[in-house]
């Protein structure tokens, strides 16, 4: 008889070995840091369930053998822990460029990845960019998939008017201000941060946004996400002072975008990011860089505007059609609904089918 051990985080684990069949359980684990990638486990079990797996509490993966083990995030996933274990791994590569200035962590990631490319059974990546990176470092084309990050409708509706205008007034946002929103963490830990991580772009937006102040009467930001100082301290600076929303789930989200205007994205890399898909839901117009999946989900002008990284003057130029342009927002905004839909968390799921298929067993 399996007996269990109560840990602090207050979650039954058991005192032994688990006694499944091998490759009959499927562990999703999370960094347990309540925002992004603990939202893409959350996301991924409930697929995985609804796909007929067995899912177990990822907590319970070190007790158990030969099993499936999938971690939304390579930093956590290219570690010995997983490496030398008797399950099956797999994960997600989001971003990370090698070579990018300033974060060695990506360098030792993907050295990892090419040390141990034989290692890993299942990749996840958003877009051909990291697919090629991948594939270049060792690892198996069959075992690589190239899967967007999709979006759940139901927690991202269509917003109209009255959606725009109770969102305001519950957020306490001007009805009458342009609301430029930003709700990526662009910091560098899940503190204040104060230190920008430059591959999120704060710096350029704050330099789109000082652009802009002078040409916009009443223009607002709406910021959300962790570690954001950075980003409050310039616009302060700017005497364009944010507003700084600290929303504990990223299920909140869906309402938040009904305030905003436009959706403006400057990073220099991602994954997604899921501000793209979320903005198209919620029908805020989106502009963008040419970043992560951005640009195998946008077409420039038809359903969100797109710049290249670092081009704060198109960056900017796009801002002011939105804002000048009704016919253009009202464009974006429907194309944008229609792109959201085609990408629709369960359209996604014979995808994911494909990935887990001689990863884990189906339940019985």
């Amino acid at each position: 008889m399996i007996t269990a051990t109560r840990f602090a985080l207050g979650a039954y684990v058991p005192a032994r070995t688990l006694p499944w069949p091998d490759y009959s359980r499927l562990f999703v684990v999370g960094d347990e840091l309540g925002w992004s990638i603990d939202d893409d486990r959350r996301r991924l079990v409930a697929r995985a369930q609804r796909l007929g797996y067995d899912v177990a509490p990822g907590r319970w993966a070190r007790f158990a053998r030969r099993q499936g083990v999938f971690l939304p995030n390579h930093f956590d996933a290219l570690h010995e822990r997983w490496l030398s274990s008797s399950h099956r791994l797999g994960l997600s590569y989001f971003h990370g460029r090698p070579g990018t200035a300033g974060y060695p962590e990506f360098d030792r990631a993907y050295e990892t990845l090419r040390a141990h490319a034989s290692r890993v059974d299942r990749v996840q990546v958003t877009h051909a960019e990291l697919e090629e990176l991948v594939i270049a470092a060792g690892v198996d084309p069959a075992k690589v998939f190239r899967i967007p990050i999709g979006i759940d409708l139901e927690r991202f509706p269509f917003g109209d008017a009255a959606a725009r205008s109770a969102s305001r007034a519950a957020l306490g946002v001007p009805e009458s201000a342009f609301v430029i929103g930003s709700f990526q963490k662009d910091g560098v830990g899940f503190a204040a941060g104060l230190e920008p991580k430059l591959v999120k772009g704060p710096d350029v937006l704050v330099d789109v946004i000082a652009r802009l102040r002078a040409e916009i009467p009443e223009l607002f930001v709406l910021l959300t996400g962790p570690a954001r100082s950075y980003g409050r301290k310039e616009l302060e600076l700017l005497h364009v002072p944010p507003r700084h929303l600290q929303v504990a789930d990223r299920a909140d989200l869906g309402g938040v975008y009904h305030s905003l205007d436009v959706y403006l994205v400057t990073s220099r890399q991602e994954g997604g990011p899921k501000a793209v898909l979320e903005s198209m839901a919620t029908g805020v117009p989106l502009v963008t860089t040419r970043v992560g999946q951005a640009p195998e989900l946008v077409s420039d002008r038809e359903n969100g505007l797109l710049a290249d990284v670092d081009d704060a003057d198109a960056l900017t130029a796009a801002m002011r059609s939105v804002y000048a342009d009704s016919q253009l927002r009202e464009r974006l905004r429907a194309a944008g609904r229609t792109t959201a839909e085609a990408y629709d968390e369960v359209r996604l799921d014979g995808r994911w089918a494909e990935l887990f298929e001689g990863f884990v067993d189906r339940a019985d």
